[in-house]
């Protein structure tokens, strides 16, 4: 598949693109692989499935919990989430058509400084010939996430630099007044 910068543009600012939003428990998935790789197949499905339509893709599982995470796979021309769109012209002109990606974002307060981490995951090419394969790549890029949303540790603020305040004192010139004798 692929699409132009102004294609790109409208079907995104108008949301015209297959979407899906599925919201589980942390708990439910958090221990089983298997689980996991069942909603993993489903997002690979939707997003095969998008592809052979020639339409853009959106799917998104929510894992809700104490510490909630949104994985998603994107199909765009550049490894930006649809939220920043209007950037996308900054890297590309118009005329042209280009190929898509599949792209696997991470959102959480858990993931890193940023709190989003995008990586591609495939060309559309690649994914609707070996959906399969891509299948395990996500259930395992999903599962390597949970882990390291689980260990995050938020990096400790930096303490405000202490305000110290210098007491300058001035001395009091004491020179002695010169006097001097009349003659």
């Amino acid at each position: 598949m692929k699409i132009n910068l102004q294609d790109l543009t409208e079907k995104i600012e108008n949301q015209d693109y297959l979407q899906d939003l599925e919201t589980v428990k942390y708990g439910d998935i958090s221990k089983s692989k298997t689980k996991l790789k069942g909603y993993a197949e489903k997002m690979i499905k939707e997003t095969v499935t998008g592809i052979k339509h020639n339409s853009l893709v959106q799917v998104q599982l929510a894992v809700a919990g104490q510490r909630p995470v949104t994985f998603a796979l994107e199909t765009n021309i550049i490894n930006l989430p649809y939220s920043n769109y209007k950037k996308v012209a900054n890297f590309f002109d118009e005329g042209p058509e280009y190929p898509v990606n599949v792209y696997f974002e991470t959102i959480s307060d858990y993931i890193n400084v940023s709190k989003f981490r995008i990586d591609e995951l495939a060309k559309d090419s690649e994914l609707v010939a070996d959906p399969d394969k891509y299948v395990d790549l996500l259930t395992d890029a999903m599962v390597e996430k949970l882990k390291v949303v689980r260990e995050y540790q938020k990096p400790e603020p930096k303490p405000a630099a202490k305000k110290t305040t210098t007491k300058t004192t001035k001395k009091k010139s004491t020179a002695k007044k010169r006097t001097t004798k009349k003659k």
